[in-house]
């Protein structure tokens, strides 16, 4: 079963309603433009990887490229343009490298800006055990969705008193329920069978209580759907012991950052999880969640995994649903073969030799 729905692939679902927009559809012919943010560091080798592999499998895209600035732009409060935002926001497609935001005060994190500039409110992290990459579990088959936009990360810190500081919390009945009714609908769209809510409400028990709350409210129209609930602590222990146990976890932002990555570490590490951002009015933002990598930056070293296979989900979004299969296959053949693998898998090949071999298998 697992490996069935890996091959087959996760389907993003198109929800109707206000809190995510109308469907994307496409025609026979149609070339649609996505944009396209190479980042920073190995950015733009793996976004070259992501292009070559397209053009092999014939999709019929157009990109629409924007790179970090080297000034903050006011309009953003970031070295993001607000030209680059526009572009997201009019294509309602786009795929993103790692980027790094620069040291120093008056600015805001990159990831940060995306987020709150293009309401991505939920991040969508499919987790699954590759055949032929052995790790220490063999049958991880698990998607994490973060909500994407408040909780810890809501920015609002200030200084109380001198050696005092507080971080304000915000959880809000609005995002909890979108990002849960998204959970939910997701999982039923994908024939998963158990949403897990994830929280600390027995010692946050205002904010996550709210949460939780929330998420009772949007189980209910879905019976046929397990619904439980783990506190973030327990569910870390239950995720090293025996992942198999979860199959969709919905949680708050600082969980979901934290868990995310601890579930890529089950499958052997963020170079080869995918990620994607759901966003307000059907933007779908689809990402390379590991970091620039400066130390091998333009080596010909990087692994373009991650980018590739978030790639294949932006692809299952503009329902160019043959060109996503023959592509993700590809990424597993070559994987599975052993022959062509990054330095980080084990292997001697180079970016180039790697990518190579994906576009043989397509």
């Amino acid at each position: 079963m697992a490996l069935r729905r890996l091959l087959q692939g996760s389907v993003l679902p198109r929800m109707t309603g206000r809190s995510v927009g109308a469907s994307f559809s496409t025609e026979a012919g149609e070339t649609i433009r996505a944009t396209l943010f190479p980042g920073d560091g190995i950015g733009p080798e793996i976004a070259e990887s992501v292009k070559q592999v397209f053009k092999v499998a014939g999709v019929p895209i157009e990109w629409e490229e924007h790179y970090v600035g080297t000034e903050v732009d006011p309009r953003t409060e970031s070295f993001l343009t607000w030209e680059s935002l526009e572009s997201v926001r009019r294509n309602k497609v786009g795929l993103k490298g790692p980027m790094a935001t620069p040291i120093g005060k008056g600015h805001r994190s990159l990831n940060l800006t995306l987020r709150k500039e293009l309401g991505l409110y939920a991040n969508v992290r499919p987790c699954n055990s590759l055949p032929g990459y052995k790790t220490r579990y063999d049958d991880v088959n698990l998607v994490t969705i973060r909500e994407n936009t408040e909780g810890e990360y809501s920015g609002l810190e200030h200084q109380v008193v001198r050696g005092v500081v507080e971080s304000l919390k915000i959880i809000t009945r609005q995002a909890s329920l979108r990002v849960a009714e998204y959970a939910f609908h997701y999982a039923k769209t994908n024939g998963r069978e158990r949403v897990s809510a994830i929280h600390k409400a027995n010692i946050m028990r205002k904010t996550d209580g709210l949460f939780l709350k929330c998420c009772r409210e949007v189980a209910e129209k879905y019976p046929e759907i397990t619904y439980e609930e783990v506190i973030i602590d327990n569910c870390c222990m239950t995720l090293v012991k025996n992942p198999g146990m979860f199959d969709v976890l919905v949680m708050p932002n600082l969980y979901g950052d934290i868990i995310s990555d601890l579930c890529a570490g089950l499958i052997g590490g963020l170079g080869l999880t995918p990620s994607c951002n759901i966003g307000e009015g059907g933007i779908c933002l689809a990402e390379a969640v590991h970091g620039s990598a400066p130390d091998i930056s333009g080596k010909n070293l990087a692994n373009p995994t991650a980018l590739m296979l978030s790639a294949v989900m932006m692809l299952r979004h503009l329902q160019f649903n043959n060109q996503a299969e023959r592509i993700h296959n590809a990424i597993l053949q070559t994987i599975a073969e052993g022959k062509y693998r990054t330095a980080d898998l084990g292997g001697k090949s180079s970016t180039s030799d790697y990518t190579k071999a994906v576009c043989d298998h397509i």
